[in-house]
């Protein structure tokens, strides 16, 4: 056998040899090990190779985030950017606790003080956002906020409303402005001409007036107050003078005289049967037992669903919100709507994902695609809102405001003062005090709770 063939024999023989090595290798129980010496480097928090193996299967791992929310079968954006946020990241479900609007903030601070643990909380207003915060129930967002580099200067102040001893713990996706609803076909069928975008509180007593009518189950009230202490007491911080946070709550009289003397005089629906009976707004609107209701910008979306499923067959529109003498007309009150992560989540980063796409550009153009006005207001999320089938043609006029106040404004005692003026206000209002004495219960009340 010449040199030419040795050279081949040994190469076939090699090639085998090797071939088999492979097999028994991969065929072999002890091949695993063979990853060991990785191991410590993936110890090291530096090694930046190492991270990948562990996120990479964590972030494709299904995900359900559970929220806070309240009366969802009567707001259809909640479901509506759910759906849109899970298009874009399928390993995520995100799962609504429904609760009622009345009963969220009582029930909510039940859950969380007894250790819930849903990873996403719907912040309803201030003195609830200043309540968790206070207790650690919400985790601060600035480290997330500066890891993705966000840009809260898009929320046009309503970022800084939120930040509290220089840290920001929720991220508003709305940013609703008081507004008054009419309609049409009531002030059509009295023969009164429809609100202006210049009403001053005084005109709006004379209007509900001319538009009351009938008696019993036919009968029509020019106007309706719904049961929160909001809807009597943001008009008497229009003129920006005074806060709801106060010690002299005394401002607040011409009002609450006027919607007491409403009350008496069977203009509005009576508060304590409203309260008792759980009376939601949308529903006697809808029903065309009233022809006004100030409320806030939120509603739209609902008239809109409402009118798409036939529940509305009537011509509504809006209008400014009406102001006191001597305020501009567009003066309004605006609240927060908000999302933030429950200390006690499971899922923070998850929750983090979701929150900044629910309060992100994407998330504003689908709030605002559902008739809703959302915290960001670019132009191009403006657009979506005022071309949605069925707002009404006076919105490009009827949302431009000069001022906006804020409903409540941050306050370590704000959930405090809330708890006051809602108690003092179901008195007034069911007639177990008078106007002045209210008040002055209030004022007492609110300056011992500020002195602590």
């Amino acid at each position: 056998m010449n040199a030419y063939s040795n050279r081949r024999s040994l190469n076939v023989a090699l090639l085998a040899v090797l071939v088999l090595s492979v097999i028994l290798s991969a065929c072999s129980p002890t091949a695993a090990p063979t990853a060991a010496p990785a191991a410590p480097a993936a110890a090291n928090p530096t090694s930046a190779p190492a991270a990948a193996p562990t996120s990479a299967p964590a972030a494709a791992e299904p995900i359900t985030l559970k929220m806070t929310a309240w009366d969802v079968a009567k707001t259809p954006y909640w479901q509506a950017v759910i759906d849109a946020f899970e298009a874009q990241n399928p390993n995520i479900k995100v799962e609504l606790l429904d609760i009622s609007s009345a009963e969220y903030q009582d029930k909510l601070n039940v859950m969380l003080s007894g250790g819930d643990d849903s990873d996403v909380i719907t912040v309803k207003d201030i003195p609830g956002y200043s309540a968790m915060l206070t207790r650690k129930q919400i985790v601060p967002l600035n480290d997330y906020v500066a890891k993705d580099k966000l840009d809260l200067s898009v929320y046009s102040g309503a970022a800084d409303e939120l930040t509290f001893e220089g840290s920001i713990y929720a991220l508003p996706f709305r940013s609703d402005i008081w507004i008054l609803y009419y309609n049409k076909d009531l002030f059509d069928k009295a023969g009164v001409s429809y609100p202006t975008n210049d009403m001053t509180w005084a005109q709006f007593d004379a209007t509900a007036r001319k538009l009351t009518s009938g008696s019993g189950a036919d009968k029509v009230y020019g106007t309706h107050f719904h049961t929160w202490r909001s809807t009597v007491e943001l008009p008497t911080v229009q003129d920006g003078k005074n806060s709801i946070i106060a010690s002299d709550y005394s401002f607040m009289k011409p009002i609450y005289d006027m919607v007491t003397a409403m009350q008496t005089d069977g203009i509005i629906m009576d508060y304590g049967s409203l309260k008792a009976g759980k009376i939601h707004y949308s529903g006697v609107f809808q029903n065309q037992q009233v022809a006004m209701v100030p409320m806030g910008s939120w509603f739209i979306g609902t008239l809109i669903a409402a009118e798409a499923k036939g529940d509305v067959k009537f011509k509504w529109g809006i209008a400014k919100y009406p102001h006191p003498d001597g305020v501009a007309a567009g003066t309004t009150a605006s609240t927060l709507t908000s999302l933030a992560i429950n200390a006690n989540a499971k899922n923070k980063a998850a929750a983090w994902e979701f929150i900044k796409f629910y309060s992100g550009i994407e998330g504003a153009k689908v709030l605002a695609a559902t008739g809703n006005l959302p915290a960001i207001r670019t132009p191009e999320v403006l657009k979506a809102y005022t071309s949605v089938k069925g707002v009404p043609a006076e919105a490009a006029e009827a949302l431009q405001t000069a001022k906006v106040r804020l409903e409540l404004p941050m306050n370590a005692h704000a959930s405090a003062i809330e708890k006051i003026l809602n108690e003092e206000h179901d008195l007034i209002m069911t007639n177990s005090n008078p106007v002045d004495q209210g008040l002055a219960a209030m004022s007492s009340r609110a300056k011992e709770e500020l002195a602590k």
